[in-house]
């Protein structure tokens, strides 16, 4: 069922529509993500997209979050882009004092992005919806095409922090900042 040309079920022609309809097998819970496989490189680049998050019965204390944000890099015909939108109309994370922010990337462009936070660490948990081993700590994170990371970030540091790709050229110009940049804001 999963709409690839040439095998299975193949593409939806313009006009037609189709309900995916599947069972998700018991321990797949995690942060998975959907995209077009037909002329994929422009469909994909204009948005056709988007994630699928699948809920554990029980979690993990340590995937217990306050604040839950997935955050899609992408880098297709509209730009270098975290969520379909450019800098400054990103959208900040925001959290209070004490809270922690869990945040799923998922990149669905072709190219790397190291997703670098100020101010505070990440900690790593998990990996294209597989809980990681043994968490561990980061400031840069590489997601490659297809990735899926999940990090938990302690907002234990208040102020407004800068959150870019670590391309620079992605981030930024000679006019400022543009493109995979946002803020985590701890209030």
């Amino acid at each position: 069922m999963d709409g690839v040309t040439g095998i299975g079920r193949g593409q939806i022609e313009v006009g037609e529509s189709f309900t995916y309809e599947f069972t998700v097998p018991e321990g797949n819970h995690g942060s998975h993500m959907y995209h077009s496989h037909h002329n994929s490189a422009k469909q994909v680049g204009l948005g056709l997209l988007g994630a699928f998050v699948v809920e554990p019965r029980k979690p993990a204390a340590i995937e217990k979050a306050d604040v839950d944000y997935v955050m899609i890099l992408n880098d297709g015909m509209h730009g270098y882009t975290l969520n379909g939108k450019g800098f400054p109309a990103t959208e900040p994370v925001k959290a209070r004092k004490g809270q922690k922010v869990r945040i799923r990337f998922m990149n669905e462009g072709m190219m790397i992005h190291p997703m670098h936070l100020h101010g505070m660490h990440m900690t790593v948990i998990a990996k294209d919806g597989w809980a990681q081993p043994a968490p561990w700590k980061c400031d840069t994170l590489n997601i490659a095409p297809g990735e899926r990371w999940d990090v938990i970030v302690n907002c234990n540091n208040p102020g407004v922090w800068a959150f870019h790709c670590h391309i620079l050229p992605h981030a930024e110009s000679d006019h400022g900042m543009f493109g995979m940049v946002t803020a985590l804001i701890v209030e």
